[in-house]
């Protein structure tokens, strides 16, 4: 099976990032930048690294930038050029879309011309940066929906030796654990007989209200 292939425009701190770590999960990575240092800090580090204009048609035709399963254009210091890359890039035909926004105005634009995704890197760092401050066992955050989420949780003291039946909690908040990790391994979709243990990673899934009714009482009973 051919590998999935994507195109990164704008090699900044986020591009960059994004570009390695898609590599690193096995995939094939075109990264594009106008700027020469970006381009050769990351030439044989991605598939291919090149310096041209992403705004410019004919370039982009000749990249066989049409072909790639997905294209993400992170491009962080000019909205005008986002913009127009994210056009060229559905007008090409590339499958999936997907547009850093560096304000609600650019985000909202770059949903208007039909982009598939749109990320706010800042925001959704400082989203999660805010959870983990006030609730000091959440490791991660994930928004699935403006009502729903997934978090990463700590088995505070208070739960450890407890089976996931005893916890009941489906039935007393809401929420699922759909996962634990500990240190010998990771169990996905627990039974009501695994049994969780002080410092294990809860996966839980549900409503905003529910988790932080869950969370709520693994705080106040340490």
């Amino acid at each position: 099976m051919k590998a999935q292939q994507f195109v990164v425009i704008g090699l900044g701190r986020f591009g960059s990032s994004l570009a390695l770590e898609l590599m690193s999960m096995g995939y094939e990575v075109l990264g594009i930048d106008h700027q020469e240092e970006r381009v050769e800090e990351m030439t044989g580090r991605l598939t291919h690294a090149v310096m041209a204009d992403a705004t410019d048609e004919g370039i982009m035709r000749s990249l066989g930038v049409r072909n790639f399963d997905c294209g993400i254009v992170a491009i962080g210091d000019n909205m005008e050029r986002s913009i127009l890359a994210a056009i060229l890039l559905k007008e090409l035909g590339v499958k999936q879309v997907v547009g850093k926004a560096i304000s609600i105005l650019h985000g909202r634009a770059l949903s208007k011309l039909g982009v598939d995704r749109v990320i706010f890197p800042e925001r959704d760092m400082g989203i999660r940066v805010a959870h983990q401050l006030v609730t000091p066992n959440l490791l991660d955050y994930i928004e699935i929906s403006k009502d729903y989420k997934v978090v990463e949780l700590t088995v505070p003291a208070c739960m450890d030796g407890k089976s996931l039946s005893e916890l009941n909690t489906r039935a007393k908040y809401g929420c699922s654990i759909i996962a634990l990790n500990r240190e010998d391994g990771i169990i996905v979709a627990p039974t009501a007989h695994d049994h969780v243990h002080q410092g294990d990673i809860m996966v839980v899934i549900g409503s905003n209200d529910s988790i932080g009714e869950f969370e709520d009482e693994a705080v106040n009973a340490e």
